[in-house]
């Protein structure tokens, strides 16, 4: 008999299971709140259960629970990289960044990805499978539990396509918000995408309150087909069209991701042309001097250039900051870790 992932159980799924083994309803709460305000990691933490319930639940389900693999901590700014091994040996990585107004995780979604951004260093070793909730959850988590703080920020931009694991991300941001558990406001939570169009207007729909990011990084659909393959199947327009219902639906700024690679997409063209495209939309860019990775050419842009670039934009009305670049020294950047694990 295969176990079930009981991490993973929104709560509702979780009192329909405990009803099926004839458990009192109370008990569903106190588990509940084992799993995820106490996040504990073996039936046997769950003290006020009794011998026999906990022997049932230990036949009958399983807690996901991440190794540390390795973990790297920035002498420069206290950034800290873990790479986690999860139950079947796969690897993951997630980023804790230290700011003055609390702590942020990044977490991956997905063991590899397979979207293919020229770019980016978590597509370089393929796909493998995606995370179920419990596998995301427990990257915070474990976060916490190690540096023994508080995190106030998640945001869903390590390795992986979120939204190419929809059911999986969703279940997660419902148990990560539950108030009966670690009770974070999904405010608080930044989700990152490529693009993937109809999973956009799915998620409007949900209306949760999270910020939407989108990986844009280029203002033609000629440019953004040399480095993002998705823009084949979703263009543009049809993603910005997308990114309007969104902000229409959930009141909630839109978020672009613009990495910069010099004399690819850093030209004032592009900012003119970028300032063009979100003319009147509710949104903010964010740019980000590209990651360099061993395995293309493309060089980051230099400061003055990233700098005249947000000018550019911002004097065109359109909110731009420029990314705080953390844990330098110890290949923060999504993918790299990883990658270097399993060559």
């Amino acid at each position: 008999m295969n176990k079930l992932d009981i991490k993973s159980m929104l709560f509702e799924e979780l009192s329909d299971f405990f009803a099926e083994q004839g458990f009192q309803k109370f008990r569903a709460k106190q588990v509940f709140d084992w799993l995820h305000a106490k996040q504990i990691e073996s039936f046997s933490e769950m003290t006020n259960l009794s011998r026999d319930m906990l022997k049932i639940l230990d036949e009958k389900c399983y807690i996901t629970a991440l190794s540390i693999e390795k973990k790297l901590v920035s002498s420069i700014d206290e950034t800290t990289k873990y790479l986690f091994k999860l139950p079947d040996g796969e690897l993951v990585e997630t980023v804790l960044m230290k700011y003055k107004h609390g702590n942020s995780v990044c977490v991956s979604t997905q063991v590899g990805c397979k979207m293919g951004c020229s770019f980016c260093a978590s597509t370089k070793a393929g796909f493998v499978r995606n995370l179920t909730a419990s596998e995301i959850l427990e990257q915070i988590y474990k976060a916490q539990k190690d540096s023994g703080e508080r995190i106030s920020k998640v945001v869903l931009m390590g390795i992986g396509e979120p939204l190419d694991n929809y059911d999986n991300v969703v279940k997660f941001l419902r148990l990560i918000s539950d108030e009966r558990g670690n009770n974070l406001s999904l405010r608080h939570l930044s989700l990152s995408t490529c693009g993937v169009v109809d999973k956009i207007y799915a998620l409007a729909e949900l209306k949760l309150g999270l910020t939407l990011s989108i990986s844009l990084h280029a203002p033609t659909n000629a440019l953004r087909e040399q480095t993002m393959p998705i823009n084949k199947k979703y263009n543009i327009e049809d993603l910005l069209k997308a990114c309007r219902h969104y902000a229409k639906v959930t009141s909630r700024r839109i978020s672009f991701e613009y990495a910069l690679i010099k004399d690819v997409n850093d030209s004032q063209k592009c900012a003119d042309e970028l300032a063009g495209l979100l003319r009147g939309m509710l949104c903010h860019v964010n740019l980000i001097p590209v990651n360099e990775i061993k395995e293309v050419t493309f060089k980051k842009s230099d400061r003055r250039s990233v700098e005249s670039f947000g000018a550019y934009l911002n004097n065109k009305g359109i909110n731009t900051t420029i990314r705080r670049t953390l844990g330098t020294d110890i290949s923060a950047a999504c993918g790299q870790l990883r990658r270097d694990n399993i060559e």
